[in-house]
């Protein structure tokens, strides 16, 4: 049901803003409780003004300069997108690392949850076996093939969850030695020692590629090898590919859940469809979780740099030691170059969904974005599709596009990742569940069997950041031991991997 009474969100004192949070928006003439009064009709989640604001003047909220006036905003009046200037981005080249003092949160001791155990001694939330290609000119005929193992070969092996297509648009007609193809290369490899395949994988490759399967697959990986330019026709490669399978599958099936720690576990954060509630109700109830994962040993993943890069000041002094605040700033500064080269800046970021959605721009996208990291202190910084080394909160910089974002960390082994949306996404992954939270209840009705946690709710007053950030944990250990599973699994509604390439294609 609808809020009767209007009801408006300030966050910080120093706000000259407030978001409306009414379904519907609220109309002219609107008056609150305190006397405050609409002088133009607001949509939900857009911004009113509590005070003039001159032309020129500051436009704040989380207490900070989200954007300039471009002219004179009444009181009480719709701040459109139109409205707003853009400020300028901190410089990353004159900060200063100061190290923040943060208060040390109780440790969650003996959380546990059921997995499977590899050999390597890591841990996986599903038991799949993987079919990587080593060059997109294969991969029709692995479609074919994973549709027949499916059907024919899966029933028979009822402890494996899927099988599931490693395809990509790398391999060949790419500048394979230049220094940026090493973040395709790396995640491609890091793809094939997934936790979630056990440490098996079967490759195909066509036999003419520049990306050969030997450098795809190293020893961490037990891996079967088939070219298709050794195969006498379509009929024999499937065939060939199908008998290679099932010994795979034979072996995976001998593997059962058992118990395992927490800290085994690698969760992935990430939003996407965001709008102005995304910042005020899932975001912080993510990063309330997010800080339980961490008191419980595990590792967290913050990553999207063009939806922090606003935020870095704030990141920044939460870095453990100068190493890694020097390696955050390294990676902002390289994302930088990276759009300069596309002629573009951090805001080509900022959708025409995200504005309706009553997000003027990236700052205060930013500004609601890094949220969900929670309040633990940042350990590591890694690269796009690099693995993590410690545990705890890490920073791994990724593009922001939520499929590019998602395979990166898929890459950084993430076992489960938590998907934040405001405007709506079907958005999954095949190697991992997807646990999405939305920002407004409105959504989670519109959506019923696709959304998992409505924490529009918080707004509403019905719940808060505490016990929905309680509901967001739970259910990513359920989800990690398989006893629940989320819309996204359940439907198997499953984006394609996309590489992020900022190498040039030959």
């Amino acid at each position: 049901m609808a809020l009767q009474k209007p009801l408006r969100i300030k966050l910080y004192l120093k706000d000259n803003v407030a978001i409306i949070a009414n379904e519907g928006g609220l109309t002219k003439g609107t008056r609150f409780e305190d006397g405050f009064t609409l002088t133009t009709d607001v949509p939900q989640a857009h911004k009113a003004a509590l005070e003039d604001i001159p032309q020129g003047g500051e436009i704040i909220r989380y207490g900070q300069t989200i954007g300039y006036a471009l002219k004179f905003i009444p009181k009480g009046s719709w701040i459109e997108e139109s409205l707003v200037g853009m400020p300028e981005p901190p410089d990353v080249n004159q900060m200063v690392y100061s190290r923040q003092e943060m208060k040390q949160l109780e440790p969650l001791k003996g959380m546990t949850f059921m997995g499977y155990r590899n050999a390597d001694g890591t841990a996986a939330t599903k038991n799949i076996l993987g079919i990587q290609t080593s060059v997109q000119c294969v991969a029709g005929v692995v479609d074919i093939a994973v549709k027949k193992i499916k059907e024919e070969l899966l029933p028979r092996y009822p402890h494996v969850d899927d099988v599931v297509a490693m395809k990509h648009n790398y391999g060949c007609g790419v500048a394979i030695n230049a220094p940026a193809a090493v973040i395709p290369i790396r995640s491609i490899k890091n793809l094939a020692k997934h936790p979630n395949f056990g440490g098996e994988m079967l490759i195909v490759s066509l036999g003419c590629e520049k990306l050969r399967p030997e450098v795809v697959i190293d020893g961490d990986v037990h891996a079967v090898h088939i070219q298709l330019q050794d195969e006498n026709g379509f009929a024999a490669s499937v065939h060939t590919i199908m008998k290679n399978a099932e010994k795979i599958l034979q072996r995976l099936n001998q593997r059962r859940r058992e118990v395992c720690s927490v800290s085994d576990l690698i969760v992935g954060l990430q939003c996407g469809g965001s709008d102005a509630f995304s910042g005020v109700t899932s975001n912080p109830a993510v990063g309330y979780a997010a800080d339980l994962l961490v008191r419980a040993g595990a590792t967290v993943m913050l990553s999207e740099v063009t939806e922090v890069r606003d935020g870095i000041d704030r990141l920044l002094p939460r870095a453990v030691d100068a190493d890694v605040a020097d390696r955050l700033l390294a990676e902002m500064k390289w994302y930088d170059r990276y759009l300069s080269l596309g002629e573009v800046d951090r805001s080509a970021n900022t959708t025409p969904g995200n504005k309706k959605g009553g997000l003027s721009n990236i700052v205060e996208k930013a500004m609601g974005s890094i949220v969900k990291s929670g309040t633990s202190p940042i350990t590591e910084v890694i690269s796009p599709g690099e693995r993590p080394t410690k545990k705890g909160l890490i920073y791994a910089a990724t593009p922001a596009s939520d499929f590019v974002c998602g395979t990166c960390q898929l890459a950084s082994g993430i076992h489960v990742q938590v998907f934040t949306t405001g405007r709506g996404t079907p958005y999954g992954l095949a190697m991992a569940p997807v646990i999405k939270v939305c920002s407004r209840s409105i959504l989670a009705k519109k959506w019923p069997d696709i959304i998992d946690i409505n924490a529009g709710r918080i707004a509403e007053g019905e719940a808060t950041i505490e016990s929905v950030g309680k509901e967001i944990f739970d259910m990513i250990l359920s989800v990690a031991s398989g006893k629940k599973q989320s819309w996204a699994e359940k439907w198997k509604i499953y984006n394609d991997l996309c590489l992020f390439n900022p190498a040039p294609i030959t």
